[in-house]
């Protein structure tokens, strides 16, 4: 006990350390870690320690060859993925819950916080009046929430409990073709099955076809399949497309099936004032998803599910009664303590027992710079995506592939001597990621591979935009010169 004091008392000097190393990673001035693997596996590797080398070596050996060695994501030039970087604060935060209330229950200013902040993102998002939510580690289980939800609604319609009885007749989900495919791995983990999950075809701006979807239900109504849920996009992946979500919701209500929008990555777009009348339909949503981790800012492992009654959660996901639990905070005695209670029964609403206090994370980011930061932030990511596809419409050799409607913005380097461009585009694609400023991603438009920056960073400004493009061109010119282009 003795020695785990003297380690508690040494805490700040460690922090204060372990944020100077910290502090040197986000100048990224240090070499990817690949080009010194040999150095890293050398000094971190080796065979299970007999003795151990105390924790002021182990702060050394992360300074000097775990924290340089980290991921490009972090970078302001990194627009590969939709997660991101973590703010500062939010780091901050998620350390306070690590070591403050290490587990989401009880009576706590935390888990306080677990509601506030879901409360606070419904308004800023503009969700429909009653929703509540619940935290996961991010759009994948967010995603099988919100979904294992409706399937409760469905087929409590028909007098099943899916969650007791389990899945008694075929049932169907209708998503977009550009959905993205954890909506089939939540379908097969339901039991309703992968081939359970219908491709609406998409248009040009990679939209939803409202009438493909009519027809749809229409021919499965003849069959008598159960309709489980319409998924729309408010953002894809690929490329920001916003489904007509209005359109979408009235054909929900019309016949009777649970609207659920997926908006992991693009929901913050209702804050800009320029794209916020293609959010008009998310309040006729039943669901809705969110994951801070992404254009919030929020370290990664933070997804939200909205659902117009939690009460179908409890019912799709609770653990029922357990002997290790009961007795331990009597319901019939006045709270005198934290621990008389284990608080809003979070652990029944999703797939979750332990879980990280995620809610102090979202509140520290939203009192840090309000909805205003928030709206900047999100402005100046669209607004990028749009300069950019200006500038790839000036320029003779660079083609837009589509039209950005949110921080997403796919183009091409092309050139009337190269027979394929796709091989061209992704030969500069992994000369950009090897020089390490500028490293989008790639996606397939269509047959076409487009190389695709996504803005969505903190720390990412207008300079990244500037970079990318002069980087495009001249990698895409240097190419262009090779005999076996």
């Amino acid at each position: 006990m003795h020695e785990e004091r003297a380690e508690i008392g040494k805490l700040t000097k460690r922090l204060n350390q372990l944020g100077e190393y910290l502090d040197r990673f986000l100048q990224f001035e240090h070499p990817d870690a690949v080009q010194q693997a040999n150095e890293w596996r050398a000094a971190l590797g080796g065979g299970l320690p007999e003795e151990g080398c105390g924790a002021d070596r182990v702060i050394e050996l992360m300074g000097e060859h775990l924290i340089p060695n980290g991921s490009q994501i972090p970078k302001p030039g990194c627009t590969s993925f939709i997660t991101t970087g973590g703010t500062s604060i939010g780091l901050l935060a998620s350390l306070s819950g690590a070591v403050a209330s290490p587990q989401r229950l009880g009576m706590t200013a935390f888990n306080f916080l677990e509601e506030l902040s879901l409360q606070w993102m419904a308004e800023m998002f503009e969700l429909p009046d009653g929703m509540k939510g619940v935290y996961s580690s991010g759009g994948s289980v967010a995603n099988l929430v919100c979904l294992g939800a409706a399937r409760q609604w469905a087929f409590e319609g028909i007098g099943v409990d899916p969650a007791a009885e389990g899945v008694s007749v075929p049932g169907r989900i209708y998503a977009s073709a550009s959905s993205h495919h954890t909506i089939h791995r939540a379908a097969a983990v339901l039991g309703l099955g992968r081939r359970s999950v219908v491709a609406i075809p998409v248009d040009s701006r990679g939209r939803m076809s409202v009438e493909a979807l009519r027809n749809q239900l229409l021919k499965d109504k003849e069959k008598q399949l159960l309709p489980v849920a319409i998924v729309a996009n408010a953002g894809s992946t690929s490329t920001g497309a916003i489904d007509p979500l209005q359109r979408i919701g009235e054909i929900a209500r019309e016949f009777n099936v649970w609207f659920h929008v997926d908006g992991a990555y693009g929901l913050p777009g209702i804050l800009d004032p320029v794209v916020r009348p293609l959010f008009k339909g998310v309040e006729l949503a039943d669901s809705v998803i969110v994951d801070p981790h992404k254009w919030l800012g929020a370290p990664v492992g933070i997804g939200a599910s909205y659902v117009k009654d939690r009460d179908l959660l409890q019912r799709a996901f609770t653990q029922e009664e357990a002997d290790y639990l009961e007795g331990s905070c009597p319901e019939d005695e006045p709270i005198k303590s934290s621990m008389d209670s284990l608080g809003i029964p979070y652990s029944d609403f999703g797939l979750e027992l332990s879980a990280p206090s995620r809610g102090a994370v979202v509140w520290a980011m939203l009192k840090e710079i309000g909805r205003e930061g928030m709206r900047a932030r999100v402005c100046r990511h669209n607004a990028m995506a749009k300069a950019l596809a200006e500038l790839v419409r000036e320029h003779a050799n660079l083609e837009l592939l589509q039209e950005p409607s949110l921080s997403i913005c796919c183009f091409r380097y092309v050139h009337e001597n190269c027979d394929d461009l796709n091989v061209l585009n992704r030969r500069i694609h992994r000369e950009l990621i090897r020089r390490g400023t500028s490293l989008p991603s790639t996606a397939l438009l269509d047959g076409k591979l487009a190389i695709r920056p996504c803005f969505i960073g903190a720390r990412t400004d207008w300079q990244q935009v500037d970079n990318l493009v002069s980087q495009v061109i001249d990698i895409g010119r240097q190419l262009s010169t090779a005999v076996d282009l």
